[in-house]
């Protein structure tokens, strides 16, 4: 599939969480079978090259397509939750969101030291999610070789930022506005 013919399977949800916002919504693409299997193809070719140890997923969406290039990569996946949603001893690191703090946990010990990293996510905005994974992973000794994204939203510089911070990133398709 074209990232054109994929882009026709994402759903835009305007004024969603907040008016003026586009809201992408890939629950469409991840319901038909050409789309998710071309979407988790394409990551996988990106990915391929890295020869990562781990792909991590990004609550919650992430889950799913990391889950799934973990599988076709032949690695093992792990979870990065909000709070409180993990059941053993973690290791989280706070951030700032647009309207307030949040904060990102993992298992204690699960990505061990030396780890090569994939990180995922179905989209990227302004990178706040993925600069703090990226950081709560770095603080575990991994190293996070790539990000990689279904959806950019450029205009929101979250590309630019993981980028800057030095992560390779890489994402299927991008859309305009916000």
């Amino acid at each position: 599939m074209t990232p054109d013919e994929l882009k026709s399977l994402v759903r835009a949800i305007p004024d969603f969480p907040k008016p003026g916002i586009q809201f992408r919504d890939v629950t469409t693409l991840l319901a038909d079978p050409a789309g998710l299997k071309a979407v988790i193809d394409g990551l996988a070719s990106i990915a391929r090259p890295v020869d990562a140890d781990l792909v991590v997923g990004i609550e919650a969406r992430g889950f799913i397509l990391g889950a799934a290039l973990a599988v076709a990569l032949g690695t093992g996946f792990v979870p990065v939750r909000k709070a409180g949603k993990l059941p053993g001893k973690t290791v989280g690191i706070d951030y700032v969101l647009e309207y307030g703090t949040d904060r990102l946990e993992i298992h204690e010990g699960q990505v061990p030291v030396g780890a090569r990293i994939i990180l995922v996510d179905d989209l990227i905005a302004t990178g706040g999610t993925a600069l703090a994974a990226a950081q709560l992973l770095r603080e575990q000794g991994a190293s996070v070789e790539m990000a990689l994204f279904a959806i950019d939203l450029p205009e929101l510089g979250g590309m630019a930022a993981l980028k800057a911070d030095g992560v390779a990133t890489s994402a299927l398709m991008a859309f305009a506005g916000h």
